[in-house]
């Protein structure tokens, strides 16, 4: 299923770096192990993988310092699989490059739906890459489908968000956040709606929001707002309503 895909597993426990190597290559990717996080950054530099895992508690350089230098260097899917279950290093491994959390001790059955989940993805954005997308009723086909707000644009079919002509340099989940908000206006989305958003879009169907996920909504709109220069006492793009979610700020006409 990885169809020669690569990994790369940054964990000091041998036992458990063997056991996610093998289900890696279980799912058709080609996995290398690293038992350091500085082992782990030149193998992600050498292999350039689809996914990579980083243990967050690691003699030397730890997965959090770990996960920030693999991020600033490649744009692999970052799980951290940590014995740390606490919400807050959930958020931390989140703000710090990851793309998801796993506690250990994990079932082996549940890390492969995460591995399946990313295959789902990339299939799904190489799909819209190379095919047309469906134009909506009263839409020409030929028509991009682009999103503005003030001097943002969001451009659906590059997947590229630029302010003021400038890329944003969004990562996947910002910019599906980011769509979701610009899509529904005003109205106010959740972050139990906005999990679900980006949820779907990685091919769960599952409905049940946990506490941590919403918190990771927060990181995750906060690093948005740091990319578009927002300033939180006078936002130009995304309100925040104390208590309940985020929504647009008002349009130029408004």
């Amino acid at each position: 299923m990885g169809d020669g895909a690569t990994a790369v597993v940054i964990e000091d426990d041998e036992v458990v770096r063997e056991l996610l190597v093998d289900i890696f290559e279980s799912a058709g990717f080609r996995a290398y192990g690293a038992a350091s996080g500085a082992a782990g950054i030149e193998a992600g530099l050498a292999h350039d993988p689809l996914i990579t895992t980083v243990d967050i508690n690691m003699p030397g350089i730890d997965g959090l310092e770990t996960t920030r230098r693999v991020r600033d260097r490649s744009a692999t899917h970052i799980i951290v699989v940590s014995a740390l279950t606490e919400e807050a290093d959930a958020v931390l491994a989140l703000s710090a490059g990851a793309d998801d959390f796993v506690a250990k001790p994990f079932r082996v059955r549940e890390f492969r739906a995460r591995i399946e989940a990313v295959l789902r993805r990339v299939k799904t954005e190489a799909s819209a890459s190379t095919e047309p997308a469906a134009a909506p009723p009263g839409r020409e086909a030929d028509e991009v489908p682009v999103l503005v707000h003030h001097d943002l644009v969001v451009d659906q079919s590059t997947r590229i968000a630029a302010r003021g002509g400038v890329d944003a340099g969004l990562t996947r989940t910002e910019f599906d956040l980011l769509v979701a908000l610009m899509e529904t206006g005003r109205r106010v989305r959740t972050k139990e709606e906005l999990a679900l958003v980006v949820r779907s879009r990685r091919g769960s169907g599952d409905t049940n929001v946990s506490d941590i996920e919403m918190r990771t909504i927060e990181t995750h709109i906060a690093k948005l707002r740091r990319k578009l220069d927002e300033d939180p006492t006078a936002p130009r793009y995304i309100e925040t309503v104390r208590g309940v979610g985020y929504r647009l700020t008002e349009s130029a006409e408004a």
